[in-house]
């Protein structure tokens, strides 16, 4: 499987964010790629509101990326927000394509280092496993990738791609511990993971948006067994990178944790 990683930085203005995935899409299908992944909040950047914007499945911005992915023959996974209970939104992953129609709402909400994102979002309830081309892919969004579990039940759900979608916040050590916990990913599933991040802001110039979580950059591929296949800097990137998911089988045969593991 060839797939893109589209390392974006989006902004405010919806209607720009959308020429990025178009740009970048297209792109992607001029590399060969099936598919091509955007980060969390590609529809708009944190540190702008959200409820406002926020959009059904079937909305204009929802839409007008299913009519990017249909003009391109790609598959499109992206950001976006949808509205949720009680005011709130959802954090939600769009994924389209050619007989693909699909979403995940991020589960794990962002209540850490000061910051409580379940005081605006809604969190999902569900792993969310679509597949294409015949390879299973699994879903998760940035604070997702602290909890082992989920990748371990799309593993399970028949995974050999862990896609994380994300815009990390800055801080102290938090770049080394991005890093980390993509590699333990991808070791604790036995899966491709494919982290998708948003690019750092300050990469071009751009002024800080406080404490909101824009992006560091530092996207990356990793291999089942923790190795990088690809690594992105701090600017906006398009990285192609050819994956095996049929070497998956041959990874569980060697390591295999899925199966060793024991419930407590």
């Amino acid at each position: 499987m060839r797939l893109a990683v589209a390392q974006i930085i989006s902004s405010a203005d919806q209607a720009a964010n959308l020429e990025l995935i178009r740009d970048y899409a297209t792109r992607a299908k001029a590399a060969g790629a099936e598919l091509v992944v955007f980060p969390e909040a590609a529809m708009r950047a944190f540190g702008n509101t959200l409820a406002d914007i926020a959009e059904p499945l079937d909305g204009p911005w929802a839409t007008t990326v299913r009519g990017i992915s249909r003009d391109l023959d790609i598959a499109i996974v992206a950001g976006m927000f949808t509205p949720g209970a009680d005011g709130r939104v959802r954090n939600t992953l769009l994924v389209t394509g050619p007989g693909l129609d699909t979403s995940y709402d991020k589960i794990h909400l962002f209540d850490a280092f000061g910051f409580a994102e379940s005081d605006s979002v809604d969190a999902g309830v569900s792993p969310v496993t679509f597949e294409l081309n015949g390879t299973t892919i699994g879903l998760a969004t940035c604070y997702d990738v602290r909890f082992p579990a989920l990748f371990t039940a799309n593993a399970r759900a028949g995974a050999h791609v862990n896609l994380v979608c994300a815009s990390w916040g800055a801080g102290d050590g938090k770049a080394e511990q991005w890093d980390l916990l993509i590699r333990a990913r991808a070791v604790d599933s036995t899966t491709f993971v494919v982290a998708c991040g948003q690019g750092d802001p300050a990469s071009i110039g751009l002024p800080s948006a406080g404490a909101a979580p824009t992006g560091i950059g530092h996207s990356a591929v990793i291999s089942p067994l923790g190795s990088p296949l690809a690594t992105l800097g701090r600017e906006p990137e398009l990285a192609v990178v050819d994956i095996d998911p049929t070497s998956i089988d041959d990874v569980r045969g060697k390591l295999p944790v899925l199966a060793n593991a024991r419930t407590f």
